[in-house]
């Protein structure tokens, strides 16, 4: 059965085949992510697991690479998002990292309301923290998050890659 073809699901196989290209980890999930203005269906910018410097989550390397892009801190992307920018991430983001970063669901709520929704292709598994607390938080905070249903099994097939069972 093949998913209709709405934007949504488009953007969410664009996710996923990012997240391909994160390298496959035991202690990672490979994830796709995409920030695009709703207003005109641009992708602001893209990012996968590991794609940056350091210990990076794929919202986290969205971020970083859009700051770089406007040349400016990346606390400071509100000032920049177009007002209807919004989220696409394969796997829910996370409220917690055990890397000492800053949780993906933290930065997005230092941004105040410039990402309006998150849609997900799939909660986080438990594997690693646990349940994720960061929709709540997000809910809390006025921000969407809408599972984009349909790809559960790719999502996570890819995103666990490397994982020892």
């Amino acid at each position: 059965m093949s998913l209709p073809a709405t934007p949504d699901v488009q953007y969410m196989q664009h996710a996923l085949e990012l997240a391909r290209q994160s390298p496959p980890k035991p202690t990672n999930y490979r994830v796709g992510a995409l920030l695009v203005d709703v207003d005109t269906q641009t992708v602001l910018a893209t990012g996968y697991t590991l794609e940056c410097e350091g210990n990076t989550h794929a919202e986290q390397s969205c971020f970083i690479k859009l700051a770089q892009q406007h040349a400016i801190p990346e606390e400071n992307l509100a000032n920049v998002l177009p007002k209807n920018t919004v989220l696409y991430t394969t796997v829910e983001p996370c409220f917690k990292r055990l890397s000492g970063n800053t949780p993906c669901v933290q930065r997005i709520l230092g941004y105040g309301n410039a990402i309006k929704t998150v849609f997900v292709g799939v909660k986080e598994p438990e594997k690693f923290v646990g349940e994720n607390t960061g929709r709540k938080q997000l809910e809390d905070a006025g921000i969407r998050v809408v599972l984009v249903e349909g790809m559960e099994k790719d999502i996570l097939e890819v995103a666990t890659a490397g994982h020892v069972t």
